[in-house]
């Protein structure tokens, strides 16, 4: 597995315009919401286990595995976006669903609009996990500006 560190430059290669930076400040949180979202419609599980609360557990243990500190934000941005998918599934009844595709298809249109300014293929056209990059991508910089280490420092004993 490739440290956090290379994974967040190889991501950051196609993300250096400055609108296609801001575009996916605006359409990555969306894009988990309505994953988080879809998957909270499928019709398995109770109102704390289900596909939604499953997938951020997986997700979160991806990011474990990269990063303990950054997992540590994720799992409170997760838990906000969550709330946020289960709150709009018990609100919007039968318009949960095409609400949850409407956000995932402009928010993906946002993407690729950054991308052809950029002149850059999205990451994960190289790598599907880029996929799950992209958030941390984002975690990371809030932990850069708020001056939080993204890993641990390790020492060598001599």
């Amino acid at each position: 597995m490739k440290p956090i560190a290379q994974w967040l430059d190889e991501y950051s290669l196609s993300h250096l315009n400055p609108l296609n930076k801001t575009l996916h400040w605006i359409c990555i949180p969306p894009i988990v919401f309505s994953l988080l979202g879809l998957l909270r419609a499928v019709p398995a599980g109770t109102d704390l286990v289900n596909a939604a609360s499953i997938a951020a557990l997986l997700e979160l243990a991806y990011y474990l595995a990269l990063s303990w500190r950054l997992a540590l934000g994720a799992a409170a941005a997760l838990a906000l976006i969550y709330w946020g998918a289960d709150f709009s599934f018990h609100r919007l009844g039968r318009l949960h669903v095409p609400a949850m595709v409407a956000v995932f298809v402009l928010a993906w249109i946002g993407q690729f609009v950054g991308h052809q300014i950029e002149g850059a293929k999205p990451s994960f056209f190289k790598d599907l996990e880029f996929l799950l990059i992209g958030p941390l991508w984002l975690l990371a910089f809030i932990y850069r500006r708020l001056n939080l280490p993204l890993q641990s420092q390790q020492t060598v004993q001599i």
